[in-house]
């Protein structure tokens, strides 16, 4: 943190600065210019920044000059991060798509809809076992139960597994099943979960929190990072803005400003952002175009019925469509689609 005196900055009002800092267990270096004086602080930022120090008499402005989310940062760790998920790789030249029912609902729905999700091009299964719904008298999953269809339909589809994780409780149970823990966008912050799934030894999907900043987004990823967990993929899934034409207000720009910013891989998620089956190709465009390093997509094989997100689901014309972009629009832009693991180990 710098500290940036006024150009009448008097010597009593410097050594105020200096005297508050080392009584908040800090150091203060002065650097007096021809003009200015520059005071830079070492030591715990955050105390720092309790200390009201812009209000101090001769303080012009207080400038942060180091991320306080230091795993996660680019600063530390130049190099972007290339993810694993039981050999699939999210990150680097590749664009991953993860597709499949937002809720796993029977056998039958989850099997037909990971073929469809094969077929478009995904390299990973998605599927709610647990779902956190905004109404108490929603399809709440089908829990452990939803689990074991997942597992079913991976040994028989060989895609890995991506599904959510509500409460920390449940974070073992989930990692035994999943290859890839999620923590939706209600969860963002909820601090024991994040600790809990960086403990589970599972690749995190970490979706941004309709209302949060993308400050509080990094931070909430370095919570799993803290744990020693840094295979963390960053989703942006749409904020809540005044806009009612679309279910969220998917930030396009959010892509490249985390990218920017952290060296984790960031998807996106044009189902929820959109929340509408013709918005989902178009928002998958601007995905792949602005650089996201993947897409996860809902697909059903009857929308009309499903439990949970049915008019967000694609399905015939559109998901054909969807495979025909993702196996072009990324070599466009230098990147090709991951192949699913039967066609790594077919050499494909």
């Amino acid at each position: 943190m710098v500290i940036v005196m006024a150009p009448e900055a008097s010597s009593d009002n410097i050594d105020a600065v200096v005297e508050l800092v080392a009584a908040a267990g800090g150091e203060a270096y002065v650097t007096r210019g021809v003009s200015r004086t520059i005071i830079g602080l070492v030591g715990d930022v955050e105390r720092f920044e309790g200390l009201g120090l812009r209000a101090l008499p001769g303080v012009s402005d207080v400038l942060r000059i180091s991320a306080p989310y230091k795993l996660v940062s680019r600063e530390n760790h130049v190099s972007r991060t290339v993810v694993s998920v039981a050999g699939v790789p999210i990150g680097g030249d590749g664009m991953t798509l993860i597709a499949g029912p937002c809720a796993v609902e029977t056998p039958e729905q989850t099997l037909k809809a990971a073929l469809m999700a094969r077929s478009a091009g995904a390299a990973l299964l998605r599927g709610g076992a647990y779902k956190p719904r905004t109404s108490p008298y929603a399809f709440q999953g089908l829990g452990e139960a939803g689990l074991r269809i997942l597992a079913d339909v991976r040994a028989e589809t060989g895609l890995p597994i991506v599904t959510e994780v509500v409460d920390a409780a449940d974070v073992e149970l989930v990692a035994s099943y999943a290859d890839m823990l999620q923590v939706g966008t209600r969860n963002m912050q909820n601090f024991a979960l994040l600790q809990a799934v960086g403990d589970a030894g599972r690749p995190v999907m970490l979706k941004r929190g309709m209302s949060s900043t993308i400050e509080e987004w990094l931070m909430a990823a370095e919570y799993i990072a803290q744990r020693g967990n840094l295979d963390i993929v960053l989703c942006e899934r749409g904020i809540r803005t005044f806009e009612k034409a679309t279910r969220n207000t998917l930030d396009i720009s959010a892509v490249p400003v985390a990218q920017r910013l952290s060296h984790l891989p960031v998807i996106v998620d044009p189902s929820h952002s959109g929340g509408r089956r013709d918005l989902v190709l178009p928002l998958s465009r601007a995905a792949i175009a602005v650089g996201a390093d993947g897409l996860i997509v809902d697909v059903h094989p009857h929308p009309e019925t499903a439990l949970c997100d049915g008019p967000q689901a694609l399905v015939g014309e559109d998901l054909e469509e969807l495979a025909t972009l993702v196996r072009t629009l990324p070599n466009a832009l230098g990147r090709v689609l991951t192949p699913a693991p039967e066609a790594v180990a077919m050499g494909v």
